[in-house]
């Protein structure tokens, strides 16, 4: 599937579709609002995979191994490292193709692309709304 861009496993809640059955169950987390990845340290749950959770407990450990060498800020990912960079430099390399905004997180551009669509992914359980920005679902449950 990798050569042939075949994404059979497809999201019953949006267009998303995937190669790998395990990146569905993961996505599918974003709508359902499951958390299964739970601290042992303490009580905060993760999703969409066990990465969320293997960063938060480095906050336990104390373990920070990137250092922005502009601020000196230290951080827990490469992931952090590199957006604190383009705060400093302004680099916004995510472009949108229906206008002329630009974002430094490609997480920023998906979201404002839903402006331009009208795509909703997030929807409530209990009623018939749905939300663009799943912040917007955890403020209206």
């Amino acid at each position: 599937r990798t050569h042939t861009g075949e994404k059979p496993f497809k999201c019953n809640q949006c267009d998303k579709a995937f190669a790998q059955k395990h990146n569905l169950v993961s996505h599918q987390r974003t709508h359902t609002g499951e958390k299964p990845f739970h601290c042992s340290q303490c009580d905060k749950a993760f999703a969409p995979n066990c990465c969320n959770l293997v960063k938060h407990q480095r906050t336990h450990t104390g373990e920070k191994t990137f250092q922005c060498n502009q601020c000196d800020k230290i951080l827990p990912t490469t992931t952090h490292l590199i957006v604190t960079s383009r705060s400093h430099t302004g680099d916004k390399p995510f472009h949108c193709n229906q206008c002329d905004k630009a974002f430094a997180k490609k997480y920023n551009l998906v979201v404002h692309q839903r402006t331009h669509t009208g795509e909703k992914p997030f929807q409530c359980n209990q009623c018939d709304k749905a939300f663009a920005h799943k912040g917007s679902l955890v403020s209206h449950n």
